[in-house]
């Protein structure tokens, strides 16, 4: 799913705008056992608890694509033999009105999730009757393009508040409160069937981790099936790795600008262009940048060996888990540089009296605890 397609869907989460047939939630013990279960229709709900849930819901649909949010794909030849997923499709096609399904659905979840604390899953079900859309992308409510029928799945950590004071409106004063239990900002959760092209590809699913170093790998094997990539932090660590053994002396701080200069200019061109997919990067993107630094064959050669082993040959990783597109950092023990990603250009280094330094060119000036030295040299 690309931004736009997950921001259609985020607008359903507004009490107008839904058709949520029904909420379906379990409340389990930090030791796996179900303590409660319910169903409600959310209509039904107060105006502030109804928001509260969709507050939620629509949380499972944000943060980072590639990060974050990360497509789970279903290979079209065992779909028809896969437990796992004629379970969704027949928990979306019932819209979770079976009883015994949701909750063979909520032990399968519980049986393979590890959580430190209590915590709450949340299913619904939503038939979007998609409005017709121009080639202007114009709106027309009264031209339906069909109904996209979904299911979406929220985990939400169940943590005790600590005792505080608060403030009491109707007595004007502020009392001491008891601890509570609350729920948290989902942990994970998923879409299924995915919305692309604004309509159901039956072919995937959309995941969300709130922890890029954490996958839930039992939990997606579970009810998916399937394999997510190495988790978002792990791939950048990976990806940092492979630089430093394979490239050993050419790893320098132009060839680490070049590499950073050329996935930023992908993410503008991306942004400038106002397309939706992320931006996603082959080895060949890396190769090219360390070609044109002048990166020794030999040492190219063992980056590409290197990436092979460790993400797959046609992997294609996401741009934002390779590098930071609003920051270039150089780190020493002692200091830790932050330039604007679009000017790494400032920073260099040079060998004076058999030291290495890094110079970053200040024309406009510079201030040192908020004092402009620059100022104060002149009027020396």
């Amino acid at each position: 799913m690309n931004s736009k397609d997950i921001a259609e869907i985020k607008k359903r989460f507004n009490l107008e705008k839904n058709n949520i047939t029904c909420i379906r939630g379990c409340y389990v013990s930090s030791q796996g056992e179900v303590i409660s279960t319910f169903s409600r229709a959310l209509v039904n709900m107060p105006k502030e608890e109804a928001e509260k849930y969709l507050a939620i819901f629509k949380r499972t649909l944000s943060g980072v694509q590639g990060q974050n949010l990360i497509d789970i794909d279903f290979d079209p030849e065992r779909m028809n033999d896969s437990p796992e997923y004629q379970q969704l499709t027949n928990l979306k096609n019932t819209a979770l009105k079976d009883d015994e399904m949701v909750s063979d659905f909520f032990q399968q979840i519980i049986g393979n999730l590890n959580m430190e604390d209590a915590y709450l899953i949340l299913l619904l079900h939503d038939g979007y009757d998609m409005p017709h859309r121009s080639r202007d992308g114009r709106r027309d409510d009264d031209q339906s393009t069909g109904v996209f029928h979904y299911i979406l799945c929220s985990v939400c950590p169940v943590k005790m508040t600590k005792p505080s004071l608060s403030y009491d409106a109707d007595r004007n004063a502020f009392l001491s409160k008891d601890s509570d239990w609350v729920v948290s900002s989902p942990e994970l959760g998923f879409l299924f069937p995915a919305f692309e092209e604004r309509a159901a590809n039956i072919y995937r699913a959309l995941y969300y981790t709130k922890n890029t170093a954490v996958n839930h790998d039992d939990f997606v094997a579970a009810v998916f099936m399937s394999q997510l990539p190495m988790p978002a932090d792990e791939q950048k660590e990976v990806f940092r790795t492979i630089m430093e053994t394979s490239l050993e002396d050419d790893c320098s701080l132009d060839v680490l600008q070049t590499v950073h200069e050329q996935i930023v200019d992908k993410l503008e061109a991306q942004k400038e262009s106002k397309a939706s997919e992320p931006v996603k990067l082959t080895k060949y993107d890396m190769l090219q940048a360390m070609e044109e630094c002048g990166v020794s064959t030999q040492h190219m050669e063992a980056f590409n060996e290197s990436f092979d082993r460790e993400f797959g040959a046609q992997t294609r990783l996401s741009a934002v888990n390779v590098t930071n597109p609003k920051q270039f950092e150089i780190k020493t023990p002692n200091a830790l540089l932050k330039v604007d990603s679009d000017r790494s250009e400032l920073v260099e280094t040079r060998e004076i009296d058999g030291h290495t330094y890094i110079l970053l060119r200040a024309d406009e000036g510079f201030e040192v605890n908020g004092v402009n030295a620059a100022a104060l040299k002149k009027q020396n």
